[in-house]
């Protein structure tokens, strides 16, 4: 029996204890969150035996194996360090951290460490991405050229999530001193892995932030809404092929949409997850000449949460692993660096950007 401790008392944090407790042979026992009532509470509506206001207490607990860190953002280094340091398995939600320098000092610690790291790219888990990428790595569609992916959210624009403008738990993500970097941060971190993963790394970016009026001198309460709430991205991919990636959450009438066009010189396949989490539409042979798409069932595979629990099991660091962490927040730190110079940047195999003349 593996036994993880929960970091985090939130929304997120909801869904790791329910996904963890589904699984054979994985149990949550305790629950830790600055908000001590809140993680009793927290405790009491899961079925988790133990609650804590106080990290370290939970750390020493030696039946302890792992820890599924659902903090907010800013928050990510220092929790999951601290785990580290007490030899846990860690599961951080995404992103690893808010900068490069962040997510390689926990990347570096967990390695030396030895213990099993996982970021929670949760959109890993659709059987469709995982087929996309088998497809190309085949050669299904020829030499990649073309790329388009959005991550659409309507959340600044509908109430279905519940009011964004009365609830902090919505109301952080919108504030920089509360440690949200907008929504490139939040869910361009998703679109930038739901492309690249059956792609391929992304080599050079240039990208446009904005943050639009939403309240009187973008201010509630303690809140100032100050972070970008759209994000466009044009980049470049290992092996040549272009592409255009954006996020926002004024895509009015999509809650919660991710896709992905990925085009080559023998074919083509979509990814759309509002339609379906495993079917993957191709266009490839015959039916390219007449542009005829078909549906084709992916197949299933093991969620992340299964595949973090498998790897304490038997030792094997299965993806996406922090090192993909540090990868990813290579790109973001370089979207935020593009935006504010006006000017395009080429990724560096060693982290460091390189100015592309305009």
């Amino acid at each position: 029996m593996i036994r993880l401790a929960i970091i985090g008392a939130g929304k997120m944090a909801s869904g790791h204890a329910r996904q963890f407790q589904a699984l054979e042979g994985a149990e949550v026992v305790a629950v830790c969150d600055v908000d001590g009532d809140r993680a009793r509470a927290f405790a009491e509506c899961h079925g988790i035996p133990s609650a804590y206001g106080d990290l370290s207490a939970m750390l020493a607990r030696g039946d302890i194996q792992a820890v599924s860190n659902a903090t907010p953002d800013g928050e990510h280094k220092a929790t999951t360090l601290a785990a580290i340091a007490a030899g846990k398995h860690v599961l951080c939600e995404k992103p690893l951290a808010t900068n490069e320098a962040d997510a390689r000092e926990m990347e570096v610690a967990a390695r030396r460490a030895g213990v099993i790291n996982m970021v929670n790219l949760s959109y890993r888990d659709a059987p469709a991405i995982q087929h996309a990428r088998t497809l190309i790595a085949a050669g299904a569609i020829g030499r990649v050229l073309h790329v388009d992916a959005s991550y659409r959210q309507s959340w600044l624009v509908s109430h279905a999530w519940g009011r964004w403008d009365q609830d902090s738990k919505w109301l952080w993500r919108l504030s920089q001193k509360h440690g949200s970097k907008g929504v490139l941060g939040d869910v361009g971190v998703h679109i930038l892995d739901f492309a690249s993963f059956p792609v391929g790394d992304i080599t050079s970016v240039n990208c446009q932030l904005k943050c639009f009026d939403k309240a009187p001198e973008n201010r509630i309460g303690e809140y100032d809404l100050d972070v970008n709430d759209t994000a466009l991205m044009r980049v470049e991919f290992e092996g040549g092929a272009l592409g255009t990636l954006q996020a926002t959450r004024w895509a009015t009438g999509h809650h919660n949409s991710l896709c992905l066009s990925v085009h080559g010189d023998r074919g083509a396949l979509r990814v759309e997850l509002d339609e379906a989490r495993d079917r993957v539409r191709v266009c490839l042979g015959d039916d390219v000449h007449p542009a005829r798409w078909i549906s084709v069932e992916a197949p299933q595979t093991p969620s992340l949460y299964q595949r973090f629990i498998e790897g304490i099991r038997t030792g094997h660091n299965d993806q996406p692993d922090f090192a993909r962490g540090v990868a990813l927040q290579r790109v973001l730190d370089a979207c935020f660096v593009s935006d504010a110079q006006d000017r395009s940047l080429r990724l560096a195999r060693d982290g460091i950007e390189e100015s592309i003349p305009v």
